[in-house]
This record gives C-alpha cells, structure tokens and sequence, in this order.
C-alpha cells in the first residue's frame, strides 16, 4: 500500500516531471515537495487538488490517499486503532444524515 507522497513521486517521475517543475506550478519550494513525496512533510489539501491536475490523477482518489493517510498517520500507534475507526465510520454516518435533515 503507497502512501500519497509515494504515489505523487511514482506519477510524476513517470511523466517525466522534474522536482523544480511540479514545484513551481504548485508556487512551494522544491525542498518542500521533496518532503513532500519523501513522507517527511504532509501536503496541504490545495496542494492535493494541483497535484491530481499536473500529473493527470483522478482528484478524488488522490484526495482519499490524502486523507487516509493523515487518518492512518493520527491513529498508527493506538492499540485501539480499528475500533476508532469503526467509531469514527459510525460518527461520519451520523453526521451525514443529520446534515441532510437540516
């Protein structure tokens, strides 16, 4: 399983895409999205959504990876991890038909 910077640096070394060009249409430093791909520095959300566009992946995947990995990153070292998350799976349901009722 890759995590989103994994995938980021896979994508774009396959277009052929230097570090300084994806950077500079993300207006971040290079060293930035070195981390960035490296795991050491976690994306914004903007930067998800510019990224899906430059290296041509489907934004909500890529959007997904993002979000599972800050989740998965949050929660790693919880013995209870997975009951969290079935906690949380329940909480996001709740919410959701709440909002709709609203």
């Amino acid at each position: 399983m890759k995590t989103v910077g994994q995938i980021i640096r896979a994508k774009r070394e396959s277009l052929g895409l230097l570090l300084r060009q994806v950077a500079s249409y993300l207006d971040i430093d290079q060293a930035i999205l070195s981390k960035i791909e490296r795991n050491e520095r976690k994306p914004t959300k903007d930067n998800i959504i510019k990224l899906a566009e430059i290296l041509k992946l489907d934004k909500e995947d890529l959007l997904i990876q993002f979000i599972s990995d800050r989740i998965a990153y949050e929660i790693a070292d919880e013995d209870c991890a997975s009951k969290v998350l079935k906690v949380a799976e329940q909480k996001v349901r709740y919410l959701k038909s709440n909002i709709v009722k609203n």
